[in-house]
């Protein structure tokens, strides 16, 4: 089938997307547009809107936006041609007509998905008989309670190669092969695949059931076993749960990707129910896509033996070229020999929480994988840990996150390995990159064009700017880490762009300079009073530019500042060159690329917003 755009904009169109939200969002008129309290994140204020004249919605606190197939696809959970057959259906619109293949494909399709059913509902009637005492009692070993059992469908398939084939005769031994339920080998007679394991049923993000997990009752192998690939079921792209997860990580803000199956059950028995977990492969990259569709930073909890770990930095690689503004990975290590379901059944969910709200982010579990991966005591040891470093960073393909790490990555190796800090005494010969500055090495940096100062200076937040050169002043010993994108700064005109270069220069002249220090100074060039009037207290409420602050959290929100500061022109020059094009061309993928740098600007003004101290949050926004 075949969706032209033309017919994509009139069922836009045809669309009233007030009213399709409506139904599950409690809107209010404001103004020209609708307001309510974004479904995809917790929150108390309304920062969601819907726009019936633009067709669109959007949330201010999370970044969700789209239109009314997204809204279909990702608060329904619907794949994008259910979505578009549903909203057809309800605009009185004709589908395209399908290709005869398609139809054929579609026919099948439908009946492997009852069959499947039909197979999931045989295994629950064999659990509750009397076949099924010895998987109940290994469920009630587990601790899993009936409830929790027949919340998730769990069956038995009873030790024998043929009591599912004769239960499901009608469906056709050929159907029920090519469903992943009999096994056929060359010539021979089909078979039950599934023999003496408790069945867990695989659904689909709409909750139909395409294919099951197996495990074994005693001994044997292999422990689990998977339904094999199917028209239904491509293990690659399928998540165990993820049709229940999805609703409830709207309401909780976050996704947990856990090892196993009863890793999942044990969790939503617990409480904690936006839990999925891979096939018993690693994390794919359609699995992680599908995860960043419910969360920016998916927490992921492995073991804590050799294995689960191995998994944890085989997902941080797999992710890396996927990374974008605000979209990443945390993760979650176990105590050694305790999976999360021993970990709720004997310590309960606040122990879970309480690892969950220690996740460690993807940058630190790179930085320990690699630091720890070799002896370090060597000078090519430590080589080989900054080339390692800089590989893992340079497979990030937006160049905005992969500055960042670059950036990080750099820092920490700096911090890690410096040599004790010399005093330099005032008068000493300006500071260049490439050199050797307080026993650091900070190394050359590519030169920026005069044209892409200009760009970045036209377009800065003076609000933010103001603030980065505030703390800049508090800490000047940061300007040499950001001395080349700093020069673009300079040019952006006036008092501000003056006070700048100022002191950047000063920086670069006086290698030991103290806050203190600059000030002085700049009261000699006759900045004492803009430069005071930076630095009160209660103009610019971030960590960096209050005199009191922590001062390893002050320099970490300073590097922040200035890359939202830098990134925040291009993604706004960029987001409006999208718009042009999709107002004169209005494809699939002009949208989607309006769409996402609509998140991309959105990231930036979530990052922004987390650097804003408590109860500050509302002033800085509206500035």
């Amino acid at each position: 089938m075949s969706l032209s755009p033309q017919f994509l904009d009139e069922l836009r169109a045809r669309t009233l997307l007030s009213a399709l939200v409506g139904k599950s969002v409690k809107l209010l008129k404001a103004g020209r547009e609708f307001k309510g309290c974004c479904p995809f994140h917790n929150e108390k204020t309304p920062s969601f809107y819907v726009n019936d004249d633009k067709a669109f919605y959007h949330c201010f606190g999370c970044g969700a936006h789209g239109d009314a197939i997204r809204w279909m696809t990702d608060q329904r959970g619907l794949p994008f041609i259910d979505a578009v057959k549903e909203l057809a259906q309800v605009a009185g619109m004709e589908m395209p007509a399908p290709d005869p293949r398609a139809a054929e494909r579609a026919e099948r399709s439908k009946g492997l998905h009852e069959a499947c059913a039909d197979a999931a509902e045989w295994f629950v009637q064999q659990l509750n008989g009397i076949a099924g005492a010895e998987a109940r009692e290994v469920l009630e070993r587990r601790g899993i309670s009936i409830a929790t059992a027949k919340t998730f469908a769990l069956g038995f398939a009873p030790d024998a190669r043929g009591k599912l084939k004769a239960a499901l005769k009608d469906y056709g031994d050929p159907l029920l092969v090519e469903a992943g339920l009999l096994i056929q080998v060359e010539d021979k007679e089909p078979y039950d695949r599934f023999r003496g394991r408790l069945m867990i049923p695989i659904r689909d993000p709409r909750g139909r059931v395409i294919a099951f997990g197996g495990r074994i009752i005693g001994d044997g192998e292999p422990k689990y076993l998977n339904s094999p690939e199917t028209p239904l079921f491509d293990k690659g792209r399928t998540l165990y749960n993820l049709d229940r997860a999805a609703a409830a990580s709207r309401k909780t803000g976050r996704i947990l990707v856990v090892e196993g199956y009863l890793d999942v059950i044990a969790l939503a028995q617990a409480g904690i129910e936006e839990a999925v977990a891979p096939l018993g492969t690693a994390l794919t990259e359609g699995q992680l896509e599908r995860l960043w569709r419910l969360s920016d930073v998916p927490i992921l909890c492995f073991d804590g033996d050799a294995a689960g770990q191995k998994a944890a930095i085989r997902a941080a690689g797999r992710a890396l070229p996927m990374l974008a503004p605000g979209r990443s990975l945390a993760f979650v290590t176990l105590p050694d020999g305790l999976d999360p379901d021993d970990l709720v059944r004997q310590r309960g969910a606040p122990a879970f929480e309480a690892l969950l709200r220690d996740a460690q982010p993807l940058a630190d579990r790179l930085w320990a994988h690699e630091l720890a991966a070799e002896p370090l005591d060597t000078p090519e040891q430590r080589a080989g840990l900054r080339q390692r470093l800089t590989e893992r960073a340079e497979a990030i393909e937006d160049r905005n996150v992969r500055h960042e790490y670059l950036a990080e990555f750099r820092r920490r190796f700096d911090e890690q390995f410096a040599a004790p800090r010399r005093q330099f005494s005032g008068g000493s010969r300006p500071f260049q990159p490439g050199q050797r500055r307080s026993g650091k090495w900070v190394p050359p940096l590519p030169p920026v064009t005069a044209e892409a100062k200009a760009f970045r200076a036209a377009g800065i937040d003076p609000v933010l700017a103001k603030a980065v050169l505030a703390g800049l002043i508090r800490h000047p010993a940061e300007i040499a880490r950001h001395v080349e994108v700093l020069g673009s700064l300079r040019m952006a005109g006036g008092a501000l762009g003056r006070l700048f270069e100022a002191v950047v220069d000063l920086a670069l002249e006086e290698q030991a300079l103290d806050s203190g220090s600059v000030l002085t100074i700049l009261a000699r060039s006759g900045f004492d009073s803009v430069a005071s009037d930076l630095l009160r207290a209660d103009t610019l409420p971030f960590s960096f530019t209050q005199k009191t602050a922590d001062a390893s959290r002050a320099a970490a929100d300073l590097n922040e500042a200035i890359a939202v500061l830098i990134a925040g022109p291009e993604v706004d020059q960029a987001l409006a060159e999208a718009t042009a094009t999709l107002q004169a061309e209005a494809t699939e993928e002009a949208f989607a690329r309006q769409n996402a740098l609509v998140r991309e600007q959105a990231a930036l003004r979530h990052r922004l917003a987390n650097l804003v101290l408590a109860d500050e949050d509302d002033e800085i926004l509206d500035a």
